[in-house]
């Protein structure tokens, strides 16, 4: 028995001891769940998702690649918050950024009334404050929100001109949004009408540097038309509009098909506004083109929501009544019809015709205008001569009307409507009718045809709206094509310093006599060229202090746009700018080399910014990417001899630039010393 009681005391010993590591077992796996579901809900919840943790006892490991240092910190903290941080073991690493490349620069530039706002990432070097001072110079003070960071990177390839391209077309564009990167520039903005929009898509071409990516979505509001109007002629020599109105593409497309299966050919303005008096517009008008074109010839006009069909006299009775009945069956509810069948011509050897009053004016080549014909008494003689007076100018009217009180309703309508009309020709003549109104002539306007329809839809309201238009488009009388390009001011404007620079007397800011024809000349010049935006810029040699340089070419610069204020030169597209001896062109040492940078510079105002850019490229300083913004002007040193005489290659090297993105200016020389 002896035997058999210590056997079973050792098994009891034996099953404690095992009972005691099973629950020492499960209560450590039990505490290493707990922990470690714990610290996963806290890494999951701050959404730490480059750390794994595991347990170890009471201890957490905690294994992963942190991006930096600090996030590598925020961990422990963050684990260190629900376990003791004695027992958490850092095996994370932290990424290696020495080999890591830098980061995409880009800012993204929204201006409105309100202000302007730039958010992004940018070079430390381009400074954020020198970029917020230069746009609210350019924007004349807009209040501008500064959201920029800055990064201790390189200045990526690119970069400074895609930038300075961004800030001038944000002066442009007073409602836009612009994305900027190294290597592309976009824009998105609205302009205040078609051609506006036109201009600065023109411009913003010719500021745009070489090998950057440009991509511009201007839009413009759409035109109010009033009266909405639409006229569709067939005639011999072909179908054609005389004026075309949409309310939508869509609308347009519909109308321009509709055209081409009546017979027209070639491109086709067909402007889209607003006005329409019908959402059915397209419908209505396809309708109508149909109709007339089964007809031997005539046209038919939508004046808003009232249709005129004129048929050519021709024109068999039975086949105008089934068109017109079709045509009035087919047109939605809103549109009105009406529908004239002129009277044949009377046969030879018939009854003599009866008179039929007339109306003429003709408009010469030197803008006089000759009235001829019946007006029903002197008050309206008297009206009609003043119209034409206030249209066509009060010296340039000679009435040579005679009076008849016979003349039909309507008649004083119908000749003030075709002078009204006439007044968008250049030269032309004038017939008016009871049952025509006829008008030919030449202008320097493409939209003239659709003009004076428009005005005589307007004028004559219900009455017949018979009229023939013979308008013939001169691109030699269009004053916007004979404007001359933002390149060809410039060239002008060299090609006038390059036979007589400007000069200014030893010490003085007022130029000299013997440049002042040099002056006008270029006044003349800019009175063209009111939409190309210049800089007035100075520039001196080394001579003399360096501030009293400076201060010297901005007077001197001030002094030439001053010059051109008084020969009533509009200057709010002109600045001047004084860069003293900052931007040399030559060599300071000898007496040419300070003779070539004693000038004073006309650019265009995107160009100048051109050698002050790679300058600043070149020497890595902000401030000379800040100065590039503006252009120079004046000099302030030592004139020697022959200050006065031109010298060779006054303008500067890039000058001469055949790429949008190159420095365009025309350059003169001052001497002179401060004193």
């Amino acid at each position: 028995m002896r035997l058999g009681q210590k056997i079973i005391i050792a098994l009891i010993f034996v099953v404690a001891a095992g009972l005691s590591v099973v629950t020492s077992r499960v209560a450590v796996q039990w505490i290493e769940e707990r922990t470690l579901a714990a610290v996963d809900r806290v890494i999951a919840f701050r959404g730490i998702d480059w750390v794994d943790a595991t347990a170890d006892g009471l201890r957490i490991r905690l294994i992963g690649t942190a991006p930096d240092e600090a996030r590598r910190f925020e961990a422990l903290s963050i684990v260190g918050s629900v376990v003791d941080s004695e027992r958490v073991i850092d095996a994370m690493e932290v990424v290696d950024t020495s080999n890591m490349p830098p980061p995409k620069f880009s800012i993204e530039i929204l201006r409105n009334d309100r202000g302007i706002s730039l958010i992004g990432l940018i070079p430390a070097e381009s400074e954020s404050r020198i970029i917020v001072d230069r746009i609210e110079e350019l924007t004349r003070n807009a209040r501008v929100a500064d959201m920029l960071d800055e990064g201790e990177y390189p200045v990526p390839e690119g970069w400074p001109e895609a930038l300075d391209f961004a800030i001038e077309a944000l002066g442009l564009l007073p409602r836009s949004k612009i994305s900027v990167a190294a290597d592309m520039v976009a824009i998105t903005a609205i302009t205040g009408s078609a051609e506006e929009k036109q201009r600065l898509e023109e411009e913003l071409a010719l500021l745009a540097p070489e090998g950057l990516l440009v991509t511009t979505d201007l839009t413009a509001p759409r035109p109010v038309i009033t009266p909405f109007t639409l006229r569709f002629v067939k005639e011999a020599e072909g179908p054609r509009f005389d004026a075309c109105s949409a309310d939508t593409p869509e609308a347009r497309d519909r109308i321009l098909e509709a055209a081409a299966r009546a017979g027209v050919t070639g491109e086709i303005d067909c402007t889209i506004g607003l006005g329409v008096p019908s959402p059915n517009w397209a419908a209505a008008v396809e309708t109508a083109i149909a109709k007339l074109d089964q007809l031997e010839g005539g046209n038919i006009t939508f004046s808003d929501a009232d249709v005129t069909l004129v048929a050519l006299e021709t024109v068999e009775q039975a086949d105008f009544d089934r068109v017109v009945g079709e045509l009035k069956a087919d047109l939605p509810e809103v549109f009105s019809v009406k529908a004239i069948l002129p009277d044949p011509p009377a046969e030879e050897g018939g009854d003599k015709a009866p008179v039929i009053p007339e109306f003429t004016a003709r408009r010469d080549e030197e803008g006089a205008l000759q009235m001829r014909g019946r007006l029903r008494d002197e008050m309206m003689q008297d009206a009609v001569t003043a119209f034409a007076q206030a249209k066509f100018g009060a010296d340039r009217v000679y009435n040579a009307t005679r009076l008849d009180d016979t003349l039909p309703d309507g008649w004083p309508v119908r000749v003030l409507a075709g002078l009204a009309a006439m007044s968008e020709l250049e030269t032309g003549a004038l017939v008016v009718r009871p049952d025509l109104i006829r008008i030919e002539g030449e202008t320097g306007s493409a939209d003239a045809r659709q003009q004076m329809a428009r005005i005589l839809s307007e004028r004559l309201g219900k009455q017949d709206k018979n009229y023939e238009l013979d308008v013939r488009y001169i691109e030699a009388l269009d004053p916007s094509a004979a404007l001359p390009t933002p390149r060809e001011c410039a060239d002008s404007i060299q090609a006038e310093i390059a036979k007589r620079k400007i000069t200014f007397a030893p010490g003085s800011l007022e130029i000299d006599p013997e440049s002042l024809p040099t002056v006008d000349a270029i006044a003349r010049i800019l009175d063209e060229c009111t939409d190309v935006r210049f800089e007035i810029g100075g520039h001196t040699d080394s001579q003399g202090r360096e501030e009293m340089n400076l201060n010297l070419s901005q007077a001197r610069a001030d002094s030439v746009l001053n010059a051109l204020m008084a020969r009533q030169v509009l200057t709010g597209n002109l600045t001047a700018k004084g860069y003293g001896e900052s931007d040399p062109i030559a060599d300071n040492d000898t007496e040419d080399g300070r003779e070539a940078n004693r000038r004073i510079e006309f650019r265009l105002l995107a160009a100048a910014t051109d050698r002050a850019k790679a300058k600043a490229k070149a020497e890595g300083e902000a401030a000379d990417k800040q100065a590039a913004a503006t252009a120079p002007d004046g000099a302030g040193e030592e004139g020697g001899p022959g200050a006065d005489e031109p010298t060779e290659g006054a303008a500067p090297a890039d000058s001469d630039a055949e790429d949008p993105s190159s420095a365009t200016g025309a350059t003169g020389t001052t001497n002179g010393e401060a004193r």
